[in-house]
């Protein structure tokens, strides 16, 4: 349900651990609309990569309410703790904050530059291997050198499995 007038509001409810989804599942059975802001999540873990989705604001979401509306059948939903007060009354959210949280989500997260001969980090799973970056291979990919028993090869792979190196500490 959708509320467009201006006696509602946005408010922020924490959630039990890890139960973000169905608190928002069940708050929107009972017609509220909620906000559970997800951000793409790389789940290096798998020996095959996969995009995830994960909380942007982990044990919270937003719901929101006519100024009318009761606290009450919110407090007893499933997965929701508690509703976030201040001075022991729920504190609105400005819209402009929400519409800014949506527009960041909907950009585009912009891929590392790396120069030519610049040492870079391979994420694999739980490990990391040491290359060399030669060049870009399109937008998402990127050519390296990588040294494979004794021999250097020269391998594409996606610019999201590639970090900076840390600087050594002086």
């Amino acid at each position: 349900m959708s509320y467009l007038n201006d006696s509602s509001n946005w408010y922020l409810i924490q959630t039990k651990p890890r139960q973000e989804a169905r608190a928002e599942e069940h708050l929107a059975r009972q017609h509220f609309e909620c906000f559970r802001p997800l951000k793409a999540a790389d789940d290096s873990s798998r020996k095959v990569r996969r995009l995830a989705e994960e909380e942007l604001f982990p044990g919270y979401l937003f719901i929101r309410l006519e100024q009318g509306d009761s606290w009450y059948p919110i407090r007893s939903t499933r997965g929701v703790c508690r509703i976030v007060a201040f001075g022991g009354a729920p504190s609105p959210v400005p819209d402009s904050l929400i519409a800014q949280i949506r527009q960041r989500l909907a950009a585009p997260e912009p891929l590392p530059r790396f120069n030519q001969g610049e040492a870079v980090l391979i994420r694999t799973g739980n490990s990391e291997i040491q290359a060399i970056f030669l060049s870009d291979d399109g937008q998402e990919r990127a050519v390296i050198l990588l040294n494979l028993l004794q021999r250097e090869q020269r391998i594409s792979l996606p610019k999201s499995s590639l970090s900076r190196m840390a600087m050594p500490a002086c």
